[in-house]
This record gives structure tokens, sequence and C-alpha cells, in this order.
């Protein structure tokens, strides 16, 4: 049984992330400011973090309810559509404005081309969206942007700017950071799942309890040692996702610094995106004939994009390219403000009384 106080504690923290999330970036980028010589210590630490944050990350997804997201197919087709098709069309418009500057380039194309799989349940609940059926999708969408990322990076930078990056630390990230802890929530949440299945409830390993007015993550069975170890790393999501920001903003912020000239660059591309993916999703939605809260998931789904799970593949860049990994941490600042807004005013664009057919 988890405490009372922990649970508490943990209710609060999921909802007042967004500021949590802002006050860890503060926090470490001034302690990298004003303590430039702790900078190396947090870029040693954002390996172990990080892994730690998609590990937890990777629990959230159910892996085994991917038949029933496949099932919803209006639901699926529509967010398959956005994510894949038109946004893609997006982000090759937008990033023409920085062709010229290849790590500029990359960043953009690397963190735009990936839909979020993790807080973007939080913040589609937050807004009254229907973030059961984003969670249910989120094993579709992360086996989506392994595949076609690759391919994407290929058709928009050439194979000319591709041969020049050496693949042995990509692939290094690629495993040790996204592939192992993938590997391993999985094989964590089969644990669950049998010890649930023997006390009755083997559904219940995956599944965050997320409702349409917000993400809970403490819903998950509380006994067994894999039921333990769920629901002790979901409880945990918003603290690792902040000390994750601190340490990536503080071990960077002096480099942020000197290339703030540079970012600058991508963050109008940024904040564009955002209000392109508006209309666009409204627009997505449309043909589906959704219901009010699936269409904000849609919405929320086609503008938040999975920066933290590509950040290991930015940071692994070749030097020429090292500039990316900052332009992958900026949009992640972009976007928090940017959700803060759409909380407040996309209900304000999706009539409530809509209903599906």
């Amino acid at each position: 049984m988890v405490p009372v106080r922990i649970r508490t504690l943990v209710a609060w923290m999921e909802r007042r992330q967004i500021g949590l999330y802002l006050a860890a970036i503060v926090a470490g980028g001034a302690a990298g400011f004003l303590a430039p010589g702790t900078a190396a210590a947090m870029e040693l630490a954002i390996n172990p973090v990080l892994g730690l944050l998609l590990y937890a990350t990777f629990l959230g997804i159910p892996f085994a309810s991917l038949g029933r997201a496949v099932r919803d197919v209006r639901f699926m087709a529509t967010v398959l559509v956005l994510n894949f098709a038109v946004v893609p069309l997006v982000v090759f418009g937008l990033s023409r404005f920085v062709a010229g500057d290849q790590a500029l380039l990359v960043g953009v194309l690397l963190v735009l081309l990936t839909p979020c799989i993790d807080y973007v349940m939080v913040f589609s609940g937050l807004a009254g969206g229907a973030s059961d059926r984003l969670l249910a999708a989120s094993p579709v969408l992360m086996l989506g942007q392994m595949i076609l990322l690759p391919l994407y990076l290929l058709v928009f930078v050439g194979p000319e700017l591709v041969s020049v990056i050496d693949p042995a630390p990509f692939v290094q990230a690629l495993v040790g950071l996204i592939m192992a802890p993938l590997a391993l929530a999985t094989l964590t949440q089969w644990f669950a799942r049998r010890e649930g299945g023997r006390e009755g409830d083997p559904s219940a390993v995956g599944r965050s309890g997320v409702g349409r007015k917000g993400v809970g993550r403490t819903g998950v069975g509380r006994s067994g040692v894999g039921r333990k170890v769920v629901t002790a790393m979901q409880a945990l999501m918003v603290p690792l996702m902040m000390a994750t920001l601190a340490v990536v903003v503080g071990s960077q912020i002096v480099g942020v610094r000197q290339e703030l000239g540079a970012l600058m660059a991508v963050v109008p591309l940024y904040a564009a995106f955002l209000v392109v993916m508006v209309p666009l999703g409204l627009l997505a939605a449309r043909p589906a004939r959704l219901d009010a809260p699936s269409t904000l998931a849609v919405v929320f789904s086609g503008a938040t994009r999975n920066s933290l799970v590509v950040l290991p593949l930015a940071l692994a860049l070749p030097e020429p390219l090292a500039l990316a990994a900052l332009v992958v941490v900026t949009q992640t600042l972009v976007e928090l403000v940017g959700m803060v807004a759409y909380v407040r005013f996309l209900p304000l664009l999706v009539p409530a009384r809509k209903t599906a057919v």
C-alpha cells in the first residue's frame, strides 16, 4: 500500500508539474551559469538520469494494449496521419529557414519529427482531452517514429550529411538510452502483469490511471516486486523529469549563452509549429467525427514533441553538429511555455457539446 502522504505528494506534483519543470530549468541554468565548474558533473549525470526517466516513461506505455489501440481505428488513423504525414510536411517547410546551418537543421528535424509519448497525456488531460486514448496509442507512435525518423532524416537532409555522422556513438545512445530502457520496461511490465494475473487484475500494468480530467500515475497495482517497481517509477516521473531538465540545462547553459544568437533562430520556428498545429489538428479530427475530448487529444498529439527521447541521439552527434543538442533543449523550453497556453485556451476552440458519431 502506498502511504497516503506519498500519494498526496505525487498528486500535488502532477497538478503543478509545468511550474515545477520551469523551476527546474531555472535552477539548473542558474547553477550552470553561477558555478560553471559544476557543468562537467551535470553533464556526466545526464545519461544516468535520462536513462531512468526514459525507463519510467516507457513503463507508462501500455504495450499490452497495442491490440486495443489498433482497433480504435478512427482515432488511431487520425493521430497517425497527423503525426507521420501532416507534421513532416510542416516541419519540412519550417526547417527551410535554417537549412543553411546543418546543426540547427538536424536538431529541428530530430525533435519536430518525433511525436511525444509521455507528458502529452498530462497536458491533454489537464485540458479535458481523451488521454486514455492517447495512452493506448503511445506504443504505435513510439514504434512509428523509430521506423520513420531515419527515413525522414535521409530525405530531408540528404545522404551527404547523413554519411558524415559516425554511427557508433549514435547506435550506442540508441541502444543504451532508448532500446535498453524500453526492453527493461517491457520486461518489468510482463512480470507485473503476471503478478496482476495472480491477483485478478492482469490489465493494471502499463495503464497510468488516465482520465479525461487529468493524469495520475499511481493507479497501478501495489503488491509484487514488478508492480512495486512500476508504482515507484511512475511516482518518480515528475522528479526525474525535473532532474533531467536541470542537469541538461545546467550542463549546456554556457553553450546556450555562447550560441544564443544561433538558437534564437529556432525559437520562432518552434512557436510557429505550436500555432500551426492547432488548426491542422482540428482539421485532421473533423473527417473522423471525433468527440471533443478526442479532438483535443489529437491536437495535443500533433503539437507535443518527443524531445527528451531524442536528446540522447542529439548528444551523440559529432562535434560539427553538437549544437543540435541545444536545439532540442530549446524546443523543450518553448513547448513547456506553449503548453500553458494550450491548456488554457484550446478547450475554448473545441465545443464540449461535440459528440462522436
